[in-house]
């Protein structure tokens, strides 16, 4: 058992969060970053026990264009304030793991300025993918070279280059011995070389016990990437999507299909997340605002490590604007949140869910077992050490009463309520409140309840009713184990229009031809070309499920594909 088997993130993006300027003037330091020392407190007070805080090093603007892997972006300070900031962090018991963007550099890093300056005379000419000096870029450099996501200012690393490779890893070493940080977030992992990435799992074996490697993977099949040679683990975006649109699309099929796709992956200890700062905030992503407690009670206890962006646990709105981020990664004061554990009911129950988590050892290490799947109600335990933790929850704009298989325990207590259950003949029946849910605990096992209370909240955005919610008998007893007895709905609502966002969601794209997989390098493929070719490969492996297209074809990122189809070499 490792410290991240325990884990509950808090993640920041700290140039957002501290106010500093967009661009970089590489000035004298601006010791920003000890104006997070507050959030310390915070971030444990909310049950979290490890930090992601990420890009911290010096860049030319949004923090991913690194400039100097040593040394703190000086619009945060120095490193003499990383240091203290990560100490201050362990005093209190919380890891600390940071963004390494090793896929790609800025400009003004010096192996690429000394391209610039000695051309083919470089002894970094090698250090970038495909130098050419009969090119040129926007930035009329008289050379050209690959870049990331189509951006020049991103100029990707040779990571096959054994310089690279080394440098790379002396870069993890210092960031081990000078600031004792716990892991790294590979930024982009699924464009990373696996070699490289193997590269650094043996200096991650090396430098500290239980040093871990998290990768930024969006598609695909992760056990690629987490495993016993490569990472420990990566983003969840699968679990991500589901959990909002399987609550605006009153879903709950969407999340267990999800949960159950990624246990037959292996049972990977996952990212888990509902937003962070390349996503729309969970506040704004949720057509009815009260789903807001069934989504984040589902976080912290479906299997896998969950994480809260910062500002997410105040239940603050964040969408994505026309070529920026910003409104992603606001500057905050804490001071403008007072008793928020107290008396903001969104941090109130983030609060309780940390701290469960932390005192409910099944959570973090208990087998998955679905009990009860309709589109609003779900239900499923995390068996461990002979002990069952039932989870419940309703998505529906009414109560739900149901029955589910209660294990071996005979007296369970609702964690976030303090109510109490006895199972009769086998079975709990539970009843749940309008979007909400319950963590019911052997009563013997129970240490705390929280007290959290999950009223209505107004939303000015029309919410979104099923017309129908049926779900046959047959179709329950394939979902579960246990058959499902006394299932009772209460009369739903009047139903209300749909969302604009729900219809545009449910108008099927034309139809396309099928494109055909070319005879070339596959650097030189279209996506398209490349999308094909996945699953043109997945084909050969064996039957290629509806789920499978959509992963293939929701990846539009040109080097993410090519790393897929590479791998099944």
């Amino acid at each position: 058992m490792a410290w991240y088997d325990e884990a509950v993130f808090y993640h920041i993006y700290p140039l957002g969060l501290t106010g500093a300027p967009k661009q970089n003037s590489y000035g004298e330091p601006e010791h920003r970053l000890n104006t997070l020392l507050p959030w310390i407190s915070h971030i444990k007070s909310i049950g979290c026990n490890a930090l992601y805080i990420g890009p911290l090093f010096e860049s030319v603007g949004h923090g991913y264009e690194t400039t100097d892997y040593k040394k703190l972006d000086s619009r945060l300070g120095t490193n003499e304030d990383l240091t203290n900031f990560v100490a201050k962090c362990h005093k209190e018991g919380i890891r600390v793991i940071l963004d390494g963007v090793f896929n790609h550099t800025g400009r003004d890093f010096f192996a690429f300025k000394d391209i610039q300056q000695n051309r083919e005379n470089s002894r970094y000419k090698d250090w970038y993918c495909n130098v050419n000096f009969w090119g040129n870029t926007e930035y009329n450099d008289g050379f050209s070279y690959e870049n990331w996501g189509g951006y020049n200012l991103l100029v990707k690393l040779n990571q096959h280059n054994p310089e690279v490779q080394n440098y790379i890893c002396d870069v993890i070493r210092f960031w081990v011995s000078e600031f004792d940080i716990d892991g790294i977030r590979l930024d982009a992992a699924d464009v990373l070389d696996f070699n490289y990435m193997q590269c650094m799992r043996r200096v991650a074996n090396e430098v500290k016990p239980d040093f871990w490697l998290m990768g930024e993977v969006i598609h695909g099949d992760y056990n690629r990437w987490a495993n016993e040679n490569t990472l420990h683990s990566v983003t969840n975006y699968h679990l991500h999507k589901a959990l909002y649109s399987g609550h605006n699309d009153y879903n709950y099929f969407e999340i267990a299909h999800t949960v159950k796709r990624l246990n037959d992956m292996g049972g990977l200890k996952l990212y888990n997340f509902v937003d962070n700062h390349d996503v729309e905030r969970i506040w704004s992503k949720l057509i009815n605002k009260n789903h807001f407690p069934p989504v984040h009670i589902l976080l912290y206890t479906l299997p896998g490590i969950p994480s809260v962006y910062y500002g997410s646990e105040f239940g603050i709105e964040g969408k994505k604007e026309r070529f920026s981020d910003d409104s992603l990664r606001p500057a905050l004061q804490l001071s403008n949140f007072p008793n928020a554990p107290v008396e903001n009911p969104q941090t109130r129950l983030i609060t309780a869910l940390g701290k469960l988590r932390q005192n409910t050892p099944a959570l973090s290490y208990g087998e998955y077992k679905e009990l009860l799947l309709t589109n609003c109600q779900y239900a499923f335990a995390r068996n461990y050490n002979g002990q069952s933790v039932i989870i419940t929850v309703n998505n529906a704009n009414q109560e739900a009463t149901f029955a589910v298989a209660a294990g071996n325990c005979t007296e369970y207590v609702g964690a976030l309520s303090g109510s109490k259950l006895s199972a009769n003949n086998g079975s709990l029946t539970v009843t749940l409140k309008t979007c909400s849910g319950e963590i019911w605990i052997p009563a013997d096992e129970m240490k705390e309840t929280y007290d959290v209370v999950m009223e209505p909240v107004v939303t000015e955005r029309k919410e979104y009713v099923p017309q129908k919610e049926i779900v046959t008998e047959e179709a329950l007893m394939n979902v579960a184990e246990e058959p499902v007895e006394n299932i009772v709905i209460k009369p739903e609502l009047p139903i209300a229009e749909p969302h604009p966002e729900v219809i545009s969601e449910q108008i099927p794209e034309p139809a396309k031809a099928p494109v055909a997989v070319p005879n070339k390098p596959y650097e030189e493929m279209t996506v398209e070309e490349l999308q094909a070719a996945i699953i043109e490969r997945m084909a050969k492996n064996g039957p290629v499920t509806e789920q499978m297209k959509k992963d293939v074809t929701e990846n539009i990122w040109h080097d993410s594909l090519v790393t897929w189809i590479k791998s099944f070499n």
